[in-house]
């Protein structure tokens, strides 16, 4: 399986990325530059964390219009694994390959710690290396991580069970503690919390490793079927 990782000026968290899947899941990983237009031959995507574009307008609403997003949404309509952590997942709100909006915390104050997560649904290709309703540790690093949306989207949200993960205590002011969706058709996950920081017992905690694990084992299944 072969990612790549997107890289906008001001993102910072795409090392992390590079070093999650390259040093600790073992597999291939390219930077794609957010000027590139094409995406072929990459299995899976990834959108880190940062500051893309400054955050000026709106988190996410600048990045959203590099050329490199056409291919981002064309991969998520063929299935492809898409990832997106902290701004990732903000680009993606912005893109419409996922509902909702982030406004500011609650507290209005920038969050930086490691918080519990609860594993809302494990029967996706991001989780199925984790158990249902399983408390896992991942850090958190956001100054606009307060998930909303209407209450229309919030029961189809749960209706279709693509609510993936939640805070295990309010964090950031997000509606039903939610951390991280998937689109309807399971491929795309935005979360807030960085999984990528959390590969290593050394830095505190290893329990992100199983969402990196859980992509590649997914791809490997599906492609013995198809094989």
């Amino acid at each position: 399986m072969k990612f790549a990782v997107i890289v906008f000026p001001g993102s910072n968290c795409d090392l992390d990325m590079y070093h999650a899947v390259k040093d600790e899941l073992g597999t291939e990983v390219e930077y794609v530059w957010h000027h590139d237009t094409s995406l072929e031959g990459y299995d899976g995507i990834l959108l880190p964390g940062g500051f893309s574009y400054g955050d000026y307008l709106r988190t996410g609403a600048i990045a959203r219009f590099s050329p490199i997003m056409d291919e981002v949404i064309k991969a998520a309509k063929e299935g492809k694994p898409v990832l997106g952590v902290c701004n990732g997942f903000q680009i993606l709100l912005e893109a419409g390959l996922l509902p909702g909006a982030m406004r500011r915390n609650q507290n209005l104050k920038f969050i930086c710690r490691p918080v519990e997560l609860i594993v809302e649904n494990n029967n996706t290709l991001f989780t199925n290396g984790y158990e249902q309703k399983e408390e896992i540790t991942i850090p958190v690093a956001h100054g606009e991580g307060n998930y909303y949306c209407d209450d229309e989207t919030l029961e189809k949200l749960k209706k279709n069970n693509q609510i993936v993960f939640s805070y295990k205590d309010e964090v950031n002011g997000s509606v039903l503690d939610i951390a991280g969706i998937m689109n309807e058709q399971g491929n795309v996950l935005g979360m807030m919390p960085h999984p990528e920081r959390a590969v290593d017992s050394l830095l505190g905690s290893d329990d992100g490793l199983r969402l990196f694990k859980s992509i590649l084992s997914h791809w490997r299944e599906r492609n013995a079927i198809t094989s």
